[in-house]
């Protein structure tokens, strides 16, 4: 018998302590993190992306939070200078700069925001992309971006799943102590890592499912991003160019799967009355000094200022 429909769909559950208006969240992790974040921000959701920049591994991201925490200050020592340019290898290249207290700026600046978000973050999102981390051979300390430095001064290797554990339980340790009544949400990354190769990459994502799903409990929860590009979109055509990245229909599927496990109900409304007003603002008038547009204006300021007063929602 020929079924009817030529796919599995993906019903993530339905879970406790939803987001809602007056959530304050914080992301870290990899480039899908970067796409959760940004429809957070669309709808105008309390929202603090990548204070680090893109993270890939459980221990770059586990050292990121710690050093939010602790509300590190970093001193030009810890920079490194390759090509013209100062580095931090604890974060992304959009932090770097030929000027190194403007790296050191955009650092100390993000972390001390973070660090006062912390303590009041209702919703922390985690997204591990790798197990595979680098590793300065002088030192053996482990990198979150080797900034095209040389591979010559870094060693490889896949970190297991009980170093994986180990750094989950850390950062649930380490928010939980400052912050006993935030809500964290682990999530693997559908970005394919195929550089590291095919078979390689299926391990890695294998260590880091194997580590969250041993260390879920009441105050940490997992939401299968991974497995809804895997097993539910599961075709090309839901892929960027490269064949790697998921593109706008994946992550627009993805989000509302997201929106049904984390977002809570009551908020449809307000999202979409939200979106009635982003794609009023994009808008580019025929003629921007005509009747029918200033009137237009006025009516988005009043939906606006109604959202403001009535859910503290500002744009």
């Amino acid at each position: 018998m020929v079924p009817s429909t030529f796919r599995t769909i993906f019903k993530p559950i339905l879970e406790r302590n939803q987001i809602n208006y007056a959530s304050e969240i914080i992301l870290f992790g990899s480039c899908f993190s970067e796409n959760i974040g940004k429809k957070l921000d669309y709808f105008k959701f309390k929202t603090a992306s990548n204070p680090y920049g893109i993270l890939f591994n459980p221990l770059a991201i586990e050292n990121a939070i710690k050093e939010c925490l602790e509300n590190k200050r970093y001193t030009k020592n810890e920079l490194t200078f390759d090509q013209g340019f100062w580095h931090s290898l604890n974060h992304h290249s959009d932090f770097s700069d030929i000027d190194s207290d403007s790296v050191l700026n955009k650092i100390n600046t993000r972390i001390t925001k973070t660090h006062v978000g912390l303590k009041t973050v209702s919703h922390l999102i985690i997204t591990f992309g790798t197990s595979w981390i680098y590793e300065l051979k002088e030192s053996k300390k482990p990198v979150a971006n080797c900034h095209k430095i040389p591979q010559i001064k870094f060693n490889k290797r896949l970190l297991s799943v009980n170093e994986i554990e180990e750094s989950i339980r850390t950062i649930k340790k380490c928010v939980l102590n400052r912050n006993p009544e935030a809500t964290i949400i682990f999530t693997v990354s559908p970005v394919r890592h195929i550089k590291d190769g095919m078979t390689e990459n299926m391990r890695s994502k294998a260590h880091l499912l194997s580590a969250i799903h041993n260390s879920t409990d009441e105050k940490s929860n997992y939401f299968p991003s991974y497995e809804i590009m895997m097993d539910d979109l599961r075709d090309y055509r839901f892929y960027k160019e490269d064949m790697i990245h998921p593109n706008k229909t994946a992550i627009e599927y993805i989000w509302e799967r997201f929106c049904y496990s984390w977002v809570s109900k009551e908020m449809n409304e307000i999202q979409k009355e939200i979106d009635k007003i982003q794609k009023g603002l994009s808008h580019k008038p025929f003629n921007p000094n005509s009747t029918n547009h200033k009137n237009f204006l006025s009516e988005l300021e009043s939906k606006i200022n109604k959202l403001k007063d009535n859910h503290g929602i500002a744009f």
